[in-house]
């Protein structure tokens, strides 16, 4: 399984935290001087490349699609769009970790090495599953993906997008929903509409389907 980055490196977890400051996540526990005191203790033990996570019951996934950005050019004008979950998905937040993404239980963590598994466009979940996790990597979770896409935009590319699989919806009676959630870019068709042409999109797709312009995110580790 092929782990080579083809994005852009992350910033230091510090600057990571600076812009979380900046944007104006905020929650108990993640004041901003907590939240880069503790940036900076996790920079002595993640790599470099490394990304900062804010647990997804600190700061819920709804809350951080909206953080994201994108910018393009629209009639020769630079514009920024923004982040948002697809109108179908409003049970986004109920997508939770799952065992093989054990998620630590710290309010702060550093995601080792995250990577859009593009090697495996054209596969299922179904299929990517068994071989992210046989190399020994991790599927991230979809809050991961989001504040990966919040700090390095490029991460997300035309036919270079990504599933989050980390994640999934658990039904009472202990299966899991079909639905796996996925991050690529909008086309501004349909209910997303045409000013959210080019945004980062929060969306899903079915566990046994294959897109030919989805991986699948992974990570070598988890640090707390």
């Amino acid at each position: 399984m092929c782990t080579t980055p083809t994005h852009p490196p992350l910033p230091a977890l510090t600057v990571q935290a600076d812009r979380l400051i900046e944007l104006g996540v905020r929650a108990p526990g993640l004041e901003p001087a907590a939240l880069l005191a503790r940036a900076t203790t996790l920079q002595d033990v993640a790599p470099p490349g490394s990304l900062l996570a804010v647990h997804p019951r600190v700061v819920a996934p709804s809350v951080l699609a909206g953080h994201m950005t994108r910018a393009l050019t629209v009639r020769g004008q630079r514009v920024e769009r923004s982040g948002f979950v697809v109108a179908d998905m409003d049970d986004v937040d109920d997508f939770t970790p799952t065992l093989d993404a054990p998620v630590p239980d710290a309010d702060l963590y550093a995601v080792v090495d995250p990577t859009r598994g593009e090697e495996m466009t054209n596969w299922s979940p179904e299929e990517a599953l068994p071989v992210i996790t046989g190399a020994g990597r991790t599927p991230l979770t979809l809050s991961e993906g989001i504040q990966w896409v919040l700090h390095a935009p490029e991460a997300l590319k035309r036919n270079r997008c990504f599933m989050t699989i980390g994640s999934r919806l658990r039904r009472p009676d202990g299966t899991f929903d079909a639905r796996t959630p996925a991050l690529w870019i909008s086309n501004g068709t349909g209910r997303d509409g045409s000013d959210r042409r080019g945004a980062p999109k929060v969306g899903w797709c079915w566990w046994r389907n294959r897109h030919t312009w989805l991986g699948f995110a992974s990570a070598a580790a988890r640090n707390r």
